[in-house]
């Protein structure tokens, strides 16, 4: 088979590539999507399967049928955060706005069929090995059903997921395209879905609950009786076993006597800043293969499809325009960090300060926290304010652990500075390498404070 050439390759069929797909296919661009899985097994993929609903989406499929046949639980009230040690929780309320659980496969296949109803090409079971290259990014070869493949295309969009390989194969020299990534930046998790006899009563919350060596349990309810079961740990940590510490907890829990497992599956993702440039000549990077991940609780379908979808818009103006150079990219750089860029970098720091502290001491803070802080640390805003009475509940509940709350109180303080600073991100690559230093030198204040090793 000789080269086919599209405007738009985009590796990976996951949230971030049918998202791009379906953005650029829909305003008349050839878009070829190159999927390693085979027809019926893609859309499988190991996920906490929680999100805050349709309108986290962009408007490019149909999302109403994208909520009817993989949305099986929008009942989502509360999040619950469960101290083992002390039988300790904390109930937070969502308010007004609520929260859903999907069925993973479900809502993949769903993706992919609407991704061919916008006119964008799939090729399933399609193995990329190595891009082609020359000064930019010109296309990718690898393997179909086992045969050689070769596309090309002005822009390639990367969506394959964690620690990509295609940015281990692209020459990078030269470009602002972010290659300070290491696994220990990374998180592996495991999870099982299993289906009980009895319903539970908590069908309305998700729940989490510490492990060893910074990691986390969860509880995520597709439906009162089918539950998501899974666990989650920093690479920078001693391994855990994944899979006996879900099963252990799953024979443990009273509510889960008699459980079917209807799925399991493995994965990694990453638990870091998004990165600084995801954009080099011919090539952007969205969703897990640009770092597009919530740091704190690995949430990361939301940015996935907004980058995605910022990725699309970016590709087809610069195709217009002739120009697919880093510079002519840019502006997807500063899109993603207008966006959720500048709040995941400033949870990335709670991630740092938790990973240089003992789980059952971080337990106990968090669990002296108000829950309302919580939420904006974990998943709103990146940082918190406290009233002053607010300050007073929290010191005399914590008051074993002041040094650490004092620990805590200064790095949510970086964390507003760093957010400050994302808000200066440049409008091109002229003012990338100050805006670096600069951002690096709070990254020192950080590390300095809760004695942490540097994370990048």
């Amino acid at each position: 088979m000789g080269v086919q050439s599209y405007d738009i390759i985009i590796v990976g069929g996951g949230t971030a590539g049918s998202f791009a797909a379906a953005t650029a296919a829909r305003d008349g661009y050839s878009v070829a999507v190159l999927e390693r899985k085979t027809a019926k097994e893609a859309g499988n993929i190991a996920c906490g399967d929680a999100v805050k609903g349709k309108s986290t989406f962009p408007d490019v499929i149909d999302l109403e049928r994208l909520a009817k046949e993989s949305f099986t639980n929008r009942n989502i009230q509360r999040a619950v955060f469960e101290n083992p040690a002390s039988g300790q929780t904390i109930n937070i309320p969502f308010g007004e706005t609520k929260g859903t659980i999907l069925d993973r496969y479900a809502y993949g296949q769903v993706l992919l069929d609407e991704v061919k109803l916008s006119g964008a090409e799939i090729h399933y079971d399609t193995v990329i090995q190595d891009v082609v290259q020359n000064g930019q990014v010109t296309g990718v070869t690898g393997t179909c059903k086992g045969k050689p493949v070769s596309y090309q295309a002005p822009v390639t969009i990367d969506t394959g997921g964690s620690m990509s390989l295609l940015q281990d194969k692209t020459d990078f020299s030269g470009t602002t395209f972010d290659t300070n990534v290491s696994y220990r930046q990374f998180c592996s998790a495991y999870r099982e879905v299993i289906e009980l006899p009895n319903p539970v009563d908590w069908h309305d919350a998700i729940i989490f609950k510490p492990t060893t060596e910074l990691g986390y349990l969860w509880y995520f309810p597709r439906t009162p009786t089918v539950i998501n079961v899974g666990v989650g740990f920093q690479m920078n940590k001693p391994p855990m076993e994944l899979v006996k510490a879900v099963q252990d907890d799953i024979r443990a829990h009273p509510d889960f006597k008699d459980c079917t497992v209807v799925d399991k599956l493995g994965a990694a993702l990453p638990t870091r800043r998004p990165f600084d440039s995801a954009v080099a000549p011919g090539f952007i990077a969205a969703g897990d293969s640009a770092g597009h991940v919530n740091p704190t609780t690995g949430g990361g379908i939301g940015a996935a499809a907004t980058s995605g979808h910022f990725a699309a818009k970016t590709a087809m103006n610069a195709i217009e325009s002739d120009d697919v150079s880093e510079s002519s990219l840019w502006d997807y750089n500063v899109k993603v960090m207008e966006s959720f860029g500048k709040r995941y970098a400033a949870m990335d720091l709670y991630n740092i300060w938790g990973g240089a502290h003992d789980v059952s001491e971080l337990t106990d803070v968090i669990s002296c926290i108000p829950g309302q802080q919580l939420v904006d640390i974990m998943s709103k805003h990146g940082s918190t304010t406290m009233g002053l009475w607010v300050k007073f509940k929290t010191l005399t509940k914590a008051f074993r652990h002041w040094g650490l709350l004092f620990e805590l109180y200064r790095i949510n303080r970086e964390a507003g500075r760093l957010k400050e600073h994302y808000d200066l991100y440049p409008s091109s690559p002229t003012g990338f390498d100050s805006w670096k230093h600069e951002r690096d030198l709070i990254m020192d204040s950080v590390y300095s404070i809760c004695n942490a090793e540097p994370k990048y």
